[in-house]
């Protein structure tokens, strides 16, 4: 493993840190049942200045410390229990492996942690993140502070570090990059096999375990997020996780899903239909969504301010739906009066990155962020038309989406997730290879 990434990331956060200590914890574990716990995951902080995989650690940041800036407190080595569950680092893979100046058992860490406190001004702590552990930071610090009289001071101030962190995280360095081009290939896999592998009558959670098949034979640990695998009235819930009914003849199958490439996420969704082509209707509103996905990711740029994309997106899908006469009135008029929000009401884009929705504000100073090199976004316009009676049949129950990972380049935007097609026609090809 390349140490240095990590190394130069703690360097930089901790120069804008400038006085105090960083106490920053990995996510705990969360129970499932039983004995058994879900699948562990880092925190994305922890995990993006330390890389360190393993629960049960704390790690410590103090610049200016002459014996070391960057602390782990992590498991020992417990050769009974790596005999049930896999070898740990321990402190000497903590230094070794990880690049700890130093490191300590997570069971001394009430006794050692305090003292590092001692005459530091402020801790850099995200506050409520975390609540079983906040409580053990504020007796850390009430027992530095119990110490007055000895002439021991203790920090007068909490600050929390997700601002800083997370500006760093937005934009993302090379090896960022590198990991999330891998993942959005990987999840192109498991999407073209599953648009691939649909036929009618099979279930929607057979097309699940094409992706999940695809994620784990390219190297994914876990999905971004429960895959999404909608068909015909399914697709226009949004967050749809089921997947458990049949794939009807004529219906349309909606995938959102991604996967993880050691912690970045991708994040893509295709239509398609469950026979060989769309009908007349179906690729009319496909073809009003493509358009809006092409007129969005036009305003993917450095330069380029974070509403852009959204707002060219909302205004093709709503003209769209004006010339369909699924929609009465202007264009302006009913973008104005949130009119077009009947048949599209999120966003069209999000930060992608460690999170699938990933941190980093939309807003600076009450503006809108202006994009640069090394952001992610998804871009990811749909349209969701719901059974109603003032609906004609032939547009009921239809849900479309077509999302991409775009990065933000030095002159322009790349699509990480090319490889997956998204013209109708090309999709259509797709499908009458396997029908």
């Amino acid at each position: 493993m390349d140490k240095n990434p990590f190394k130069r990331r703690r360097a930089e956060f901790m120069a804008l840190m400038g006085e105090g200590v960083a106490v920053i914890p990995t996510a705990p574990v969360h129970n499932r049942n039983g004995d058994v716990d879900f699948l562990f995951r880092p925190d994305s902080d922890f995990y993006y200045l330390t890389h360190f995989p393993e629960p049960e650690a704390v790690a410590v940041l103090i610049p200016g410390r002459p014996q070391g800036e960057f602390l782990l407190f992590c498991r020992e080595r417990d050769l009974d229990k790596e005999q049930w569950e896999g070898s740990h680092a321990g402190q000497e893979g903590a230094v070794a492996t990880y690049g700890a100046d130093d490191s300590f058992p997570i069971d001394d860490i009430d006794d050692i942690l305090p003292g590092l406190l001692e005459n530091r001004q402020r801790v850099y702590y995200s506050m409520g993140r975390h609540s079983e552990f906040d409580g053990r930071v504020l007796d850390w610090v009430n027992e530095v502070r119990s110490k007055s009289r000895a002439g021991v001071t203790a920090p007068g101030e909490f600050v929390d570090p997700n601002y800083l962190l997370h500006e760093m995280r937005l934009v993302k360095r090379p090896e960022e990059i590198a990991l999330m081009r891998r993942a959005a290939t990987v999840a192109g896999e498991g999407h073209l096999r599953a648009i691939r592998a649909c036929a009618p009558g099979l279930r929607e959670y057979e097309l699940e375990a094409e992706l999940l098949y695809a994620f784990r034979k390219g190297g994914s640990e876990y999905p971004s997020y429960p895959p999404i695998v909608a068909s015909g009235a399914n697709a226009c819930t949004l967050h749809y996780t089921a997947n458990n009914a049949p794939l009807k003849a004529g219906a349309l199958v909606l995938i959102d899903a991604g996967c993880e490439i050691d912690g970045y996420a991708s994040d893509i969704t295709r239509t398609f239909p469950v026979g060989p082509r769309f009908s007349s209707e179906q690729r009319a509103l496909y073809d009003i969504v493509l358009a809006a996905h092409k007129a969005a990711v036009a305003h993917i740029g450095p330069g380029q301010e974070w509403p852009n994309a959204h707002e060219a997106a909302v205004k093709v899908l709503t003209q769209g739906l004006v010339d369909l006469k699924l929609l009465e009135g202007s264009v302006d008029g009913l973008i104005e009066s949130g009119g077009y929000k009947r048949f599209y009401m999120h966003r069209t884009g999000h930060w992608l990155g460690l999170d699938v929705h990933d941190v980093g504000d939309y807003r600076v100073a009450d503006m809108p962020r202006v994009l640069e090199p090394g952001m992610v976004t998804t871009v990811e316009p749909g349209l969701y038309i719901k059974a109603a009676d003032d609906i004609p049949k032939a547009f009921r129950n239809i849900g479309i989406r077509i999302e991409d990972d775009v990065l933000v380049t030095k002159t322009d935007y790349e699509i990480l997730s090319h490889a997956v097609p998204r013209r109708a026609e090309d999709i259509e090809a797709l499908r009458a290879e396997c029908l």
